[in-house]
C-alpha cells in the first residue's frame, strides 16, 4: 500500500505567508526523513483564509530540489483552467528535475467560483478536461502531434522537455460525481476518490462501479484506487479524537460555505444536489464525521481500519489529510506524520 500526506499549505491565522511556507516545508523534510512514500499537493485558488497552495507544480519543483527519495504528487491539477501545452512543458520539467518522481493527479474541481474568476465556463469543464488530458498524453508520448478540438487546435507541435518517466508520468484521475467513477473505469486509469463529502459506505458502491466499468471495457488486471481522507493519529484515542476536532469541524463548515457559493453559479439540478450536501454538512456532528468521513485513532486503530479498507474497496493507497482544516498546531501535525511513518506503514510492507 502507498502512503502519502495530502497538503494544502494552510494559511495560518495571525501569521505570515512566509511562516506558513516554512512550516509546510519542514513537514516535507520530515516526510522525506521518515520514509513517507508521497507528498501530495493541492491546487486551491482565491481562498486566503484556507490555503497558499495555488501553484502546485512550482512547489513540486522546490520539493524536488530539497529531497532525493519521496515522490511528489499533484492532487489535483485542475485541467480545464490550464493551457495544455504550457502544462505539458511544466509537468515534464518537474519530472526531469525530480529524477522521475512526479505522480500527476488530474481533475475538474467543483469550485465554480474559481472558474468564474479565471473567465472559464464551468459548463465546459468536462469537455475541456477531456481535451487537455488527451493533449497532455499526446505531447508526452509522440515526437510531434497535431490536434483539432473545440477549445484547442495545434498543428505539428513538439513539446520539450520530454518526461523522465517513459512513456509519461503516472496519471491518476479524480472522481467526485457518481458518473465519473464509471468513466474513469472505462478509460482504464487509476482512480482518486475522497471521503470529504462522501462517506466510506457510499464510496464503496461508487468504487464498485469503477471496477465494473474497468472490467467491461476489457482492461487487464484491476483498477488502482487511492483515497484522500481527513486523518489524525495520536498515542491515545482520547488525544486522537480531541486534538483535531476544532480543525476538522472548521473544515466541514467552510466546505458548506464553499459549496453554497458554487451552487449559485451552477445549473438548477446540480445546484439542488449541492445544496442538499450543504445542509448535510451544516447538520453534521463531530462523531458523525469521525465515523463516516475520517481516519482518526491510535496507530493500531488506523492499521486495522486500513487493512479492512484494502479488503472492502481494494484500497491501494491513502492520501492522509493530517491537518484537515488547517488549524492543528505544527508540532502535532509532525507527531501524527511520524506515527503514520513509524507505526502504521511498517505493517503494510512485505
Amino acid at each position: 500500500m502507498e502512503f502519502g500526506m495530502f497538503h494544502e499549505f494552510p494559511s495560518l491565522p495571525g501569521r505570515s505567508g512566509t511562516a506558513a511556507f516554512d512550516e509546510a516545508m519542514e513537514q516535507v523534510d520530515a516526510a522525506e526523513r521518515w520514509g513517507l512514500d508521497v507528498m501530495w499537493l493541492a491546487e486551491l485558488h482565491f481562498e486566503p483564509r484556507r490555503s497558499l497552495l495555488s501553484a502546485p507544480l512550482v512547489v513540486a519543483s522546490a520539493i524536488a530540489a530539497r529531497t532525493r527519495r519521496i515522490r511528489i504528487g499533484i492532487a489535483v491539477q485542475v485541467l480545464p483552467l490550464c493551457h495544455p501545452l504550457r502544462l505539458a512543458e511544466a509537468a515534464a520539467t518537474v519530472d526531469q528535475l525530480s529524477n522521475g518522481r512526479l505522480i500527476f493527479g488530474v481533475g475538474r474541481s467543483g469550485v465554480a467560483q474559481t472558474y468564474a474568476a479565471y473567465g472559464v465556463s464551468y459548463a465546459e469543464s468536462r469537455e475541456r478536461f477531456r481535451e487537455v488530458l488527451d493533449i497532455l498524453e499526446r505531447a508526452w508520448t509522440q515526437p510531434s502531434f497535431s490536434y483539432q478540438g473545440r477549445h484547442y487546435r495545434f498543428t505539428d507541435v513538439t513539446v520539450v522537455p520530454r518526461p523522465r518517466q517513459q512513456p509519461m508520468p503516472p496519471v491518476r484521475i479524480a472522481a467526485s460525481t457518481p458518473d465519473t467513477f464509471s468513466l474513469i473505469g472505462r478509460r482504464g486509469a487509476p482512480l482518486f476518490a475522497s471521503v470529504r463529502h462522501t462517506g466510506w459506505s457510499e464510496l464503496a458502491a461508487l468504487i464498485q462501479s469503477y471496477h465494473e466499468a474497468w472490467q467491461a471495457a476489457g482492461h487487464k488486471g484491476r483498477g488502482a484506487v487511492y483515497v484522500s481522507a481527513p486523518t489524525y493519529i495520536a498515542e491515545t484515542y482520547d488525544r486522537a479524537r480531541s486534538e483535531p476536532e476544532e480543525s476538522i469541524m472548521h473544515f466541514f463548515h467552510e466546505q458548506a460555505n464553499l459549496l453554497e457559493g458554487a451552487a449559485r453559479l451552477l445549473d438548477p439540478e446540480t445546484a439542488a444536489r449541492r445544496m442538499r450536501r450543504v445542509e448535510q454538512l451544516r447538520r453534521q456532528h463531530y462523531d458523525d464525521a469521525l465515523r463516516a468521513n475520517a481516519l482518526v485513532g491510535t496507530p493500531e486503530m488506523i492499521r486495522e481500519r486500513l487493512h479492512a479498507l484494502r479488503q472492502e474497496i481494494g484500497l491501494c493507497g491513502i492520501l492522509a489529510e493530517l491537518n484537515c482544516g488547517g488549524l492543528i498546531p505544527h508540532d502535532r501535525v509532525l507527531n501524527a506524520l511520524r506515527l503514520l511513518c513509524e507505526r502504521v506503514m511498517p505493517a503494510f510492507r512485505a
